[in-house]
Order: C-alpha cells, then sequence, then structure tokens
C-alpha cells in the first residue's frame, strides 16, 4: 500500500487561492478544493472546520499577496509614496482581478471593517506630507480612495481598459484636487 500523502493547511489554502483565481468565489468548495489536491473532502475538513474559515484563510493569504503588491510599486520609487499606494491597489485589480473581486468588491455586511493597515498607513502619510489633522486626512483619504477603487473596478470587471500614464494623471489630478480642498479648509463641499 502507497504511504498516504500529508495534506497541510498551506497547501489547501494554496489550491484554493488558484481556484478563486480561476473561477472566483463560486469556485471555491471542498469537493473542488479536494480534487485540485488529489484527494477526499477529508483534509479540508481536518484542517477547517467550515468552508467558511477556509474563505478566511483565503483572504488573509489573498490580502498578503495584495500588501506584497503595494511593497513592489513603493520599492519601484516610480511614484511618491502614497501614490505608489493608489497605484498598486489599481494594478492589484488588472492582475489579480478575482482576488480583487473577492476582496474589495464585496459584501461586507456583517463583517469587520476597521480600517486595514493599508489604510491606516495612508492616512498617516496625508498627516505627515500635509500636516492635516487625523479627521481630514481621513477624510482626504477616503476620496482618494473612492476614485482609485472606480478605476480599479473597472478594471477587475474588464468595464474600461485605462493605460497606465492614464491613470497615473488621473489619481495625480484628483489628490491635488482634494488637497486643494483640504487645504482650504472647505467643511461643506459648496
Amino acid at each position: 500500500m502507497p504511504p498516504k500523502v500529508k495534506v497541510t493547511r498551506e497547501d489547501i489554502i494554496e489550491k484554493a487561492l488558484e481556484l478563486l483565481r480561476l473561477r472566483g468565489d463560486s469556485g471555491i468548495n471542498a469537493r473542488s478544493v479536494a480534487a485540485e489536491l488529489s484527494a477526499s473532502t477529508q483534509p479540508v475538513f481536518s484542517n477547517f472546520s467550515t468552508m467558511e474559515e477556509l474563505k478566511v484563510a483565503v483572504a488573509e493569504a489573498a490580502y498578503k499577496l495584495y500588501l506584497s503588491f503595494i511593497e513592489k510599486e513603493v520599492m519601484s520609487g516610480k511614484y511618491p509614496r502614497y501614490k505608489s499606494f493608489g497605484i498598486a491597489y489599481i494594478r492589484f485589480a488588472k492582475e489579480e482581478k478575482e482576488l480583487f473581486k473577492f476582496l474589495f468588491m464585496c459584501d461586507r455586511n456583517g463583517k469587520d471593517l476597521s480600517p486595514g493597515e493599508d489604510f491606516k498607513a495612508s492616512v498617516e502619510m496625508i498627516m505627515n506630507t500635509n500636516g492635516f489633522s487625523r479627521e481630514r486626512a481621513e477624510l482626504m483619504h477616503l476620496e482618494m480612495w473612492a476614485c482609485v477603487h472606480g478605476i480599479a473596478s473597472m478594471a477587475a470587471t474588464s468595464f474600461l481598459e485605462l493605460d497606465d500614464e492614464l491613470i497615473s494623471r488621473m489619481v495625480s489630478d484628483v489628490y491635488q484636487g482634494v488637497r486643494r480642498i483640504q487645504m482650504e479648509g472647505d467643511n461643506g463641499g459648496n
């Protein structure tokens, strides 16, 4: 009798991540993951008590990959640090469409809505660069994120293809406009 192949938690997450890339969220179920592992569903449920628990682990792995996009963009030095975060978000949406949709285009009702480390770091950068209060920096980042998320969503859904140069210009234009409004202390947006 051949020795049993041990399927690890990491193997399961990796295969589920691959399935997510290929088929989207609906492609992740115990049978499809088991088939990718050439195993029964037993290892899946030995390592994860529910499919929801597996999806949380997959989301954590996808988020780590997203953070690596940010790190790579920042390290390239092509853009100022804050802009690099936005460009990386859009690049992630272009290159990892299903992972982007899974992380950032999902129903978050009933889920932890506390800001992630990328949001906190972005607010800190705005505060330090512009001398804004936390409240003003959070508003500015939220406005910028709405713009960047719109571009990224169009990329992830193949709704509109924009070249990198135009994306860079759009992000800069919106940043400068929102920054100017925040510097002037406009409280009503009129």
